[in-house]
């Protein structure tokens, strides 16, 4: 094949995938597939370094996954999560005292057993799953490398040469306790997501802000501001989310305080 004809096909590749990842008036020139692909990558990177991501075994701790597991499956049995069927949505717990919580493309999330241990109920922990979930269904990861890297990234990517893009992912987790950084803009999307998902579930849907005020509390402790050295913290975030609870109409939701603390109770 000529050059001309070369350039002709990574144009109409380049079309279908730009027509393909235009949603919700976001351009975003990597593949849902892509997304998949990329998260099982860094998944894989973060396994294979259990001196900075000490992963508790599903082995030795089946409660503690099993209990997480359901949370996640209630989520995406909502009906309001998009990727529910075509991203892998695995759950794995990071056994460090450390407060922070975080997805990579493709749903997978990651939880640090310190978070957990933190939080005081059950649909606090649900609003930052559903956050996190947000953060990948809304594909906050690759839109973000779509600005940075652009139409040459993605032909680069489709004939195979580019590797840089996974690398930069996994690069922006920084080490331990550590994430990939999101917009405000994206911020208050997942917000905003994490409120109408749990709103559809019997979790409190203010569970995310009740997360943010305790997480306030605690400015004497150095370690809640890992949090928020990934996440922003505005100061009218705890208000905005009380906001898209009333529009949505106001219902209370259960917090589970008491069933809670078999989940603190089955972590070591």
């Amino acid at each position: 094949m000529n050059i001309r004809n070369l350039k002709l096909v990574a144009a109409m590749l380049f079309l279908s995938a730009l027509t393909l990842s235009c949603e919700e008036g976001k351009i975003n020139l990597f593949s849902v597939s892509q997304d998949v692909e990329f998260g099982q990558q860094m998944t894989q990177e973060i396994l294979s370094t259990p001196s900075e991501y000490p992963i508790l075994s599903r082995e030795e701790y089946p409660e503690a996954y099993a209990y997480i597991e359901g949370m996640r499956d209630k989520l995406l049995a909502t009906g309001e999560i998009k990727y529910a069927d075509e991203f892998d949505w695995d759950v794995y717990i990071i056994d460090q005292n450390v407060l922070n919580a975080f997805a990579v493309p493709g749903g997978t999330t990651f939880y640090y057993s310190g978070l957990i241990k933190f939080l005081d109920n059950e649909a606090s922990l649900a609003g930052v799953m559903a956050h996190e979930f947000a953060h990948a269904d809304k594909r906050h990861s690759t839109n973000r490398m779509t600005k940075m890297y652009g139409v040459q990234t993605l032909l680069s990517v489709i004939a195979g040469e580019e590797t840089t893009v996974v690398e930069d992912l996994l690069l922006q987790l920084g080490g331990q306790a550590t994430a990939l950084a999101f917009s405000r803009d994206d911020e208050y999307e997942a917000d905003e997501s994490a409120v109408r998902y749990l709103y559809h579930t019997d979790w409190d849907a203010r569970g995310v802000a009740e997360f943010f005020e305790k997480m306030g509390t605690e400015s004497d402790n150095p370690d809640w501001m890992v949090y928020f050295q990934t996440h922003p913290n505005p100061s009218d975030r705890i208000q905005k989310i009380n906001e898209h609870h009333q529009n949505l109409g106001g219902k209370s939701g259960e917090f589970f305080e008491e069933r809670y603390q078999e989940l603190k109770n089955s972590l070591p």
